[in-house]
């Protein structure tokens, strides 16, 4: 049975609506709602926002990570690690765009270049045996206009590159199908906590909701829902990461993902190639107060600017398409900051970084886990039906070039968005979607429709007509 998808009006009620909600459809909620769904159980995913994977999940850097990097033996090594084997076999099987492109992490002083050994040993004790040191005039022949002053660069040849969006939806669409219940534009004010067995109750914008089991996947909220609860085991201090986006006639300049020795703020400044088929570069990292301050900077662009220039002086010279930040949840702990409260039955699931993409899937099953040994009843797995997502990625067959796909049905050969080349037929299906988009935005995120050189310019009225047309 096929589960709800709201957007307004009051939530279910009755003294025991939900077995499991799961609060936050980012791409790590929607996960674990997805997870959920295997059970026999009645179980809501809430969001806030309008749409799935609206806030940090929408604006991250869609790397694929090995885990490499990581602190090993914290639970983010370890669940990078599966999370990553557990994703890219998904992402396969639904349709999810991955291009396994390498990294570079490349040396530009003396320094940095001795940390390279440092970060090989590193990789090894997480359990990641492919990554070696190249000297360098191999890093200078794999990419050729890279700037001046090169020493070397440790490559770690799995790091792939993935569709961030069309994996949240996957995830949220498949947990739909099977019987999850969607509640967006639905904030949590409060939680009234349950005594014993008693149902906890949430107070929301939508009215109350009451609910067994709960998970807190609230990304930059999750410090405060875990107040809610009478929890204080971390702080989430709002991380910006602005980034610029360049044009697909860019695309040629860059080869692998390049990445910066890293330091203790994050990975730093990197050039990636997008599955979309165009440049991104950035993010900066900037700690902040503000959990909404997701507007770009004059400095922030000038210091990726800067930045840019030292590793791809020709990039510079290419069209920018976009700029955008995203905001991530940090907690100044090195690790994820997953809690389990058995007597509560509720488990936080915070300060999940930028690795959270590639984990998810994992950080599903162990979460799942973790309500289970707090009581939950976990008799009765079920497989899903499968997903298939349509694809969004420039290295894979879309639409526009298909020549069967179009004589079954014309509208995929009528061209609305010429800059991502985006056809009537594919807007039509994601309008008419499980989980249908609640903005132009979110249209955007699952067709690119808007998303090119011209952002929208010569395409925005149709589009828009479109998307009002469904909506009525």
């Amino acid at each position: 049975m096929t589960g709800a998808v709201t957007t307004a009006g009051p939530l279910p009620d009755g003294p025991d609506a939900y077995d499991v909600t799961v609060v936050g459809a980012g791409v790590v909620g929607s996960a674990i709602a997805r997870e959920l769904a295997r059970l026999p159980l009645r179980i809501a995913l809430l969001d806030a926002s309008d749409d799935v994977g609206n806030g940090t999940s929408k604006a991250n850097t869609a790397i694929l990570h090995t885990g490499f990097d990581a602190v090993p033996g914290s639970l983010e090594a370890g669940l990078v690690r599966e999370g990553r084997r557990l994703l890219a076999s998904y992402a396969a099987d639904s349709g999810i765009p991955v291009e396994p492109v390498g990294a570079l992490l490349v040396a530009w002083n003396e320094e940095q270049y001795a940390a390279l050994p440092g970060l090989a040993d590193k990789a090894v004790r997480n359990g990641y045996r492919s990554a070696r040191i190249l000297p360098a005039e191999e890093v200078r022949a794999r990419e050729p206009e890279l700037g001046p002053g090169v020493l070397g660069a440790l490559h770690v040849p799995d790091e792939s590159v993935i569709c961030p969006w069309t994996t949240t939806l996957a995830y949220a669409t498949q947990a739909v199908r099977a019987g999850v219940d969607l509640h967006l534009c639905c904030p949590v004010l409060s939680v009234a906590p349950g005594p014993a067995d008693a149902p906890h109750t949430l107070a929301t914008g939508r009215g109350p909701l009451r609910t067994r089991y709960l998970v807190n996947a609230a990304g930059l909220y999750a410090d405060e829902i875990d107040r809610m609860l009478g929890h204080a085991d971390f702080k989430v201090t709002p991380r910006r990461g602005q980034l610029i986006v360049f044009d697909e006639l860019a695309r040629g300049l860059v080869r692998h993902i390049l990445l910066p020795v890293p330091d203790a703020r994050g990975k730093g400044v990197l050039v990636a190639p997008t599955v979309y088929g165009n440049v991104m570069l950035g993010p900066t990292a900037e700690d902040l107060d503000d959990k909404t301050a997701t507007g770009s900077t004059a400095e922030g662009l000038a210091l990726l600017r800067e930045k840019g220039r030292r590793i791809l002086p020709a990039l510079l010279e290419e069209e920018v398409t976009a700029v955008y930040a995203g905001l991530r949840a940090g907690t100044g702990q090195e690790d994820y900051a997953v809690r389990a409260h058995p007597a509560q039955r509720y488990v936080t699931v915070g300060g999940i970084r930028s690795t959270g993409l590639t984990a998810s899937m994992a950080i599903a099953a162990h979460v799942v886990e973790l309500l289970a040994d707090g009581g939950l009843p976990v008799a009765g797995r079920r497989e899903l039906e499968p997903v298939r997502m349509p694809n969004l990625g420039e290295a894979f067959p879309r639409p526009y070039r298909d020549a069967a796909m179009i004589a079954a049905d014309p509208e995929y050969g009528r061209i609305v968005c010429h800059c991502e080349r985006v056809t009537r037929g594919e807007i039509r299906d994601a309008l008419a979607g499980t989980v249908p988009p609640g903005s132009l935005d979110g249209l955007r995120r699952r067709t690119r429709a808007r998303g090119g050189r011209c952002q929208g310019c010569h395409c925005g009225a149709a589009v828009r007509a479109l998307f009002e047309e469904a909506r009525r």
